[in-house]
């Protein structure tokens, strides 16, 4: 059994390696991709595995009392069940991962006019054209009149998933598509991002924000809270609202929900964010709540207004949910 556990580790950490390598370089085939990411999922089903196995351990020196052989067969029980159980949660989360996005119908009564939300789609690696294109015809065929997407896009060099992001031009929304940048733009030079993003029919807000009149509303976008760890592209809400019509409601594009932290005096009628993935894996939301106000859905703050969380439209890591669907929030 430690042969096999020790001989598992090391493989794993193989695979963990050309994760790695196939995030940042595109050379590695997608199937040895999707391999070598489900890896990520298998270290933390190793991680759980081996501290319940010390517990177990320390639970035996109380059986010392009891016959040798009835404790080869409790200590061999337990060893059973922890595999079945770590088996099973691998391939259910692989299996819930592999859906579709769902869509989302979000019914909210403070506007006349539909929303499509898509979030963290990190595009690269897993997330490849056919997908995407999927995704696409999925949200035209919402009829929407307008579309956001809260950041996560893009998760990889740009130069191997231009065309890849230029499946985004074929959404079909009345009154435009809007987009902000997430965490990880930044970690893929997020000057040439930006630079691709404007020349495609989507609008890019940076600390800026757009009045759709024949709507009555305000679309405010700022950039990442990780600018402020990096000192490029901070966020500015006030450079973000300057100038808004105060007679127009107002929609807030945040990657992260704890933006509400830095609203300070404004308050818009609804706020759009993503980035937990909705935990994506359980228990993980329980970790991501120790950071964001607010894990998915949709929530009532104090003030009256709303914010939702999607829980994005594509994945990060292992292609694994438990817990939390992929989505395509439709807000009506």
């Amino acid at each position: 059994m430690k042969r096999s556990l020790t001989a598992l580790f090391i493989f794993n950490f193989f695979l963990n390696i050309l994760y790695v390598i196939g995030t940042y370089w595109d050379i590695i085939p997608k199937r040895f991709y999707y391999i070598s990411s489900l890896s990520l999922g298998i270290t933390l089903v190793l991680f759980f595995y081996l501290f319940m196995h010390e517990i177990l351990k320390l639970f035996y020196t109380t059986l010392k009392q009891v016959d040798l052989s009835k404790r080869a067969f409790i200590k061999n029980s337990a060893d059973g069940v922890m595999l079945g159980v770590a088996t099973s949660y691998v391939t259910v989360a692989a299996y819930e991962g592999s859906k579709e996005p769902i869509v989302n119908v979000v019914h909210l009564g403070k506007f006349d006019f539909s929303i499509v939300q898509i979030s963290d789609l990190h595009i690269g690696g897993l997330v490849d054209k056919a997908f995407l294109k999927a995704s696409v015809e999925r949200i035209n065929a919402l009829n929407p009149d307008i579309v956001c997407l809260t950041g996560d896009i893009i998760d990889s060099t740009l130069e191997s998933i231009k065309e890849i992001i230029l499946e985004l031009n074929q959404i079909h929304a009345r009154y435009g598509i809007y987009y902000i940048l997430g965490n990880h733009e930044y970690f893929h030079n997020p000057e040439e991002i930006i630079a691709f993003i404007r020349q495609t029919k989507i609008t890019l807000l940076l600390n800026d924000h757009i009045q759709i009149d024949a709507l009555k509303v305000n679309i405010v976008g700022i950039t990442d809270y990780i600018g402020y760890r990096i000192n490029r592209f901070e966020p500015d809400v006030h450079r973000a609202f300057y100038g808004c019509n105060a007679n127009y409601r107002t929609i807030f594009l945040a990657h992260q929900p704890k933006c509400i932290d830095i609203l300070g005096p404004y308050s818009p009628e609804l706020i759009l964010s993503g980035h937990t993935h909705g935990g994506q894996i359980w228990p993980f939301g329980y970790l991501v709540r120790l950071q964001q106000p607010y894990l998915k859905g949709l929530h009532k703050l104090p003030n009256g207004n709303h914010i939702y969380v999607n829980s994005g439209t594509g994945f990060w890591g292992p292609p694994m949910r438990l817990g939390s669907q992929a989505e395509i929030s439709y807000i009506v």
